[in-house]
């Protein structure tokens, strides 16, 4: 990944205005612009350009963001590019939607410059800071097994692909083993000090983690009220 100042961004609307709204502010940040106005040039151009993060509206001709996204997440290309979503909806549905596809982030329209800004800074670096760069380990659980070296996770026998974020949720998870982390404190050490997501991500996150793990998702136990804690022998 790219320092933030060096990192190139692909803009996916339909809109002419929001894309040189978009490409304008993100520029005079020091960033670099990729720009797509509908799913398949966006699908292609993250493919053939590897950008360091996908800013992908929801309301996209001929194919909606949301498949979009699904799409990226499935390519092996593509599936590690964070991508934060635009949406004029503003309903929570539509946000579940994005985070149990994979988005890392959501920028309801309308939205100020310096908000936009910052979120994509805080993206950036949340997942530039990837597991590896600590001491690297291996935390096995039954038969469940996470390299915090190599960002591997293994369930009896066969490697499940996670996104930055799940990946993180999993490993403090593992390390807190037999204690309850409350959903305020999985934000802080999971996503950072500086994410803007709401509490009820957390749920969502390991909803979608879960069914990733398939039968060690039962691991993950939900303390109600309270938060989740990853069961002990």
């Amino acid at each position: 990944m790219q320092r933030a100042n060096q990192a190139r961004i692909l803009v996916v609307d339909d809109e002419s205005d929001i894309l040189t709204l978009l490409e304008y502010n993100l520029k005079k940040a020091g960033f670099q612009v990729l720009q797509a106005k509908d799913g398949p040039e966006a699908i292609e151009a993250a493919r053939t350009h590897r950008p360091d993060l996908v800013l992908l509206d929801i309301m996209l001709p001929d194919m909606e963001g949301t498949e979009v996204l699904k799409r990226l997440k499935s390519l092996d290309a593509t599936r590690a590019i964070p991508v934060i979503m635009l949406t004029a909806k503003g309903e929570e549905i539509d946000k579940i939607i994005g985070f149990e596809l994979g988005a890392e982030d959501y920028i309801t329209k309308p939205f100020s410059p310096r908000e936009l800004i910052l979120r994509v800074k805080a993206v950036l670096k949340r997942t530039s800071e990837r597991p590896e760069e600590s001491a690297g380990e291996t935390i096995t659980y039954k038969e469940l097994s996470i390299d915090t070296s190599r960002h591997k996770v293994v369930v009896a026998g066969k490697q499940v692909e996670l996104s930055t974020t799940e990946f993180r949720l999993l490993s403090e998870l593992m390390q807190a083993r037999g204690r309850v982390l409350s959903r305020d404190v999985i934000l802080d050490r999971a996503w950072g000090h500086d994410c803007f997501v709401i509490p009820r991500t957390v749920d969502t996150h390991v909803r979608r983690l879960r069914s990733k793990l398939g039968s060690a998702g039962d691991y993950i136990e939900t303390i109600r009220g309270v938060g989740y804690r990853f069961r002990e022998e």
